[in-house]
Parts: C-alpha cells; structure tokens; sequence
C-alpha cells in the first residue's frame, strides 16, 4: 500500500469484481488467453478490410451529402462515432497508422460539433491519408515514420479547432 498523500486520508484497497473472478480455479490461464485473443484477432484482419471498405466508402458519400447541403443535421455526429469506431478497430488490430489518422479525423470532427466551422476539404484529407495508410507498403508503418504526413494532419485539425 502507499503512503497517503494527505495525513488525514486513509486508503484502501477495493476487491473488485472482475479481480476476484480473474483469480478464480478453472479459468484459461494468462497465456493461453492471450494467444487465443491474438490468434481471433489475426482472424479478424481481413475482415477489417473489407468492413473498413464499406464505412469509408458510406462516409463518402456523407460528406459528399454535407458538400451539397444533403446531409442531416447530425451529420457530425454520425460522422465522429464512426471515425471512433475506426480508431478503436485499427488500434485493437496493430494498425497504428490508420489508428493515428482515424484519432485526428476524431478530433477534427468533435471540434465541429462543438462549434467550429466544417471544412469539407479537411474532411477529404483525411480519408486521402486513410486511403494511404490502407496500400501494403504504409499498412503496418507507425505514424513517427510518416512525420511530413502526421505533421500536416495535426495542421488541419488545428486549423479547423482554432
């Protein structure tokens, strides 16, 4: 246990739930899990793909609905709970790259719906930058290997936040 940092405080330590099930007899031991949980995940990657194909493919033409004044008034919203979603997905299967690209195409889309002007051609650099990061020779690159790309995304999302 550590020391408080405030004399009068006392600390203790909480038996969760999830900790008390986790130490239970007859459960799948560490290892095995996570060779099974990386084993589904490798499954899972081409898969990814052909999912990632279809939303980037829909979000298009979302923006092209925004571009033309077509799209709902939650448009936004759709848009960064997709972006999430991608995120999510391409961190949980080791694309750092689209991860990074997916993250800033998040933060780009909360600004606006707290406020900040649309940018559809902000928009449409990063699903270019998606599209990159999707062809076999940047798929499985970190985004401090690509620094002129990161950089100018973090341009664009500045831009649109300020």
């Amino acid at each position: 246990m550590t020391k408080p940092s405030h004399p009068e405080a006392r600390e203790f330590h909480v038996d969760t739930r999830f900790q008390k099930m986790a130490r239970r007899k007859g459960g799948v031991p560490r290892d095995k899990a996570i060779k099974q949980a990386n084993l589904q995940i490798e499954q899972l990657k081409p898969q990814f793909d052909d999912w990632l194909d279809g939303e980037l493919q829909e979000f298009a033409t979302l923006i092209k609905n925004v571009e033309t004044g077509a799209a709902g008034a939650d448009w936004a919203a759709d848009a960064n709970r997709r972006s999430h979603e991608w995120r999510d997905s391409a961190t949980t299967l080791g694309f750092e790259l689209l991860a990074f690209i997916a993250n800033s195409l998040c933060d780009m889309l909360e600004a606006i719906e707290t406020g900040s002007a649309c940018n559809v051609e902000s928009i449409a650099c990063h699903l270019d930058a998606l599209a990159l990061a999707r062809k076999a020779n940047y798929r499985h690159m970190k985004p401090e290997q690509v620094p002129e790309l990161t950089k100018g995304l973090h341009k664009v999302v500045k831009r649109v936040s300020t």
